[in-house]
């Protein structure tokens, strides 16, 4: 096959790179391994982690339309109170980790139809479930990928003017020989204050398997699973206690914290206010990433609020998926899989109840929520990938407001959006705990989607340019899509004016000439300066 720009992956990056070609007019093949389109925000089934600001300014038009469409969706075929459906800013799952907390079928169906007027032009074609298997590299040029279909081994190359390597992981990088980095950067490389003396390329972010649950009359406890006891005894050095249990540190002061659980309190889901400055929104397990919040609905339709869990407890310590075989990788995700399915068997059986039992026998693994038999999430999720060595490359003292201040973020001349979130790292491979700093409001710097060497590639996700340390915060949905959408714009513009993207951004003239192609399609790249007139 051949196409004139390829996406490979179909997250929200891959999704939103798909968009802003099409939009201007150019042909794209994407390509995706799992059943569903969306990656974090579906097949991943995390609720989009988003900053304070999100409902006045800071994020893609397009991504807004995202936002908007899944309260739409909510409003045409939902019976929601007259409380519920007057809420401008509806949440649908009143989660305290968002202001939009919503059930993933719904995140695709809206992404779906935001693609299927391209779909139905001829200008998109999306093949699933297949992933990169091979590519075809002349010099710094990529000149085809070939992908395999999951299931019956069926492979396709299809080569393509510009290659946009949206996978969750930055697999094209070396089918590709792109440079690139993992894992921890040494303080000797970046000058990080948060990064470690020496290099620990094998030491990531740990990835989690999530699941959904309600909670419903009767005994719905599963069989137990087969390596519970070895998870139920499991103690990271740092964890002050039994990784199954609601003690654990807390990310942004290490303190050992005790978090609630309470399935289906009688709260107001008009009251939650998700504001992330006021902390992370995880004291009540049950309402924290809430997905469905019964009382937003008419009275009886939800027997249950729905949970989404993605607590400290289902972070997968034990090993990385990165750059191992194919049997090391599968041995992780069933392990990930595993703990998963521990925490839900500790949660019915032996998590300790206000009342003095142990065990909600009434939790309910919600499969149908996440499009799999199996009850969990259809893909893991992943916080952290290779990561291109780039022309710009985004350090921790760009943006931690411990060095910047007042002043704000470093601003780039190059910028092609912005976000803002905490630098959030989880525990990793290596056995770290928490990076959880704050962070001033960044830009994304053109440069940082840009390979030192390679012509044609693009990232479209979180496999840009940042560190270990900045992934934390450059890895979160709106900025992924930001990513995505400018990545699938930057391709085509390059096709229109017969330029290739290291041109683009390194003459003032033709940045600048880019950038207002962005601002024109809602794209911001600068924070607004709030000022009298």
């Amino acid at each position: 096959m051949h196409t004139a720009i390829l996406v490979v992956g179909g997250g929200l990056g891959g999704v939103a790179a798909a968009l802003g070609a099409c939009r201007a007019g150019r042909n794209v093949i994407m390509t995706e391994e799992f059943d569903w389109i969306g990656g974090q925000s579906t097949s991943q089934a995390v609720p989009s982690d988003e900053h304070t600001w999100v409902e006045q300014f800071g994020i893609t038009r397009s991504y807004r339309k995202l936002r908007n469409g899944i309260r739409q969706y909510y409003r045409d075929n939902y019976p929601l109170t007259e409380g519920a459906r007057a809420w401008g800013d509806l949440n649908p799952g009143a989660g305290w980790v968002s202001r939009i907390c919503a059930e993933p079928r719904v995140s695709l169906a809206v992404m779906e139809a935001m693609l299927m007027p391209y779909r139905g032009a001829g200008k998109l074609k999306v093949l699933q479930p297949y992933r990169p298997v091979a590519a075809d590299v002349d010099g710094d040029t990529v000149r085809s990928v070939t992908v395999r279909h999951r299931d019956t081994g069926r492979e396709i190359t299809i080569s393509a003017v510009y290659i946009l390597d949206a996978t969750e992981l930055g697999d094209l990088l070396p089918i590709t020989g792109t440079e690139y980095a993992k894992g921890f950067e040494a303080q000797s490389d970046t000058g990080e204050p948060s990064a470690p003396p020496r290099a620990q390329p094998e030491n990531v972010q740990a990835i989690s398997i999530c699941f959904a649950v309600d909670h419903v009359d009767g005994d719905q406890t599963i069989d137990k699973p087969e390596n519970y006891d070895y998870w139920r005894k499991y103690q990271p050095h740092f964890w002050g206690g039994p990784l199954l249990g609601f003690t654990a540190p807390h990310p942004r002061t290490l303190e050992l914290t005790t978090r609630s659980f309470t399935p289906n309190p009688d709260d107001d889901p008009l009251l939650v206010d998700a504001d992330q400055r006021k902390g992370g929104g995880d004291e009540n397990l049950w309402l924290f990433r809430r997905i469905a919040a019964r009382r937003n609905f008419q009275p009886g339709f939800y027997e249950s609020d729905i949970c989404l869990v993605n607590w400290p407890m289902i972070d997968y310590m034990d090993g990385t998926i990165i750059d191992v075989s194919e049997e090391e990788k599968a041995k992780h995700l069933k392990s990930a899989a595993d703990l998963s399915y521990s925490v839900f068997y500790w949660l019915q059986t032996e998590a300790p109840r206000i009342d003095g039992g142990q065990g909600y026998r009434g939790l309910r693994l919600r499969g149908d929520t996440t499009g799999t038999e199996h009850g969990l999430a259809m893909a893991p999720y992943i916080r952290e990938s290779r990561r291109i060595k780039p022309v710009t490359r985004i350090v921790e003292q760009d943006l931690s407001y411990a060095v910047r201040g007042e002043k704000g973020a470093v601003s780039y001349r190059d910028s092609v959006g912005i976000g803002m979130y905490r630098i959030d790292l989880h525990p990793s491979t290596g056995g770290d705990n928490y990076i959880d700093v704050p962070s001033c409001p960044f830009e994304i710097p053109l440069g940082a989607l840009l390979p030192e060497r390679m012509k044609n590639l693009i990232p479209a996700g979180k496999n840009i340019g940042t560190t270990h340390i900045t992934n934390g915060c450059y890895r979160l949905h709106p900025v992924e899509w930001n990513i995505g959408e400018v990545a699938g714009m930057l391709a085509a513009y390059c096709l229109e004016k017969e330029l290739q993207p290291h041109q683009v951004q390194e003459n003032d003239e033709r940045l600048r000439d880019f950038q207002r192609e962005l601002t024109r399609e809602g794209i911001e790249i600068r924070w607004p300066d709030i000022a009298a007139y």
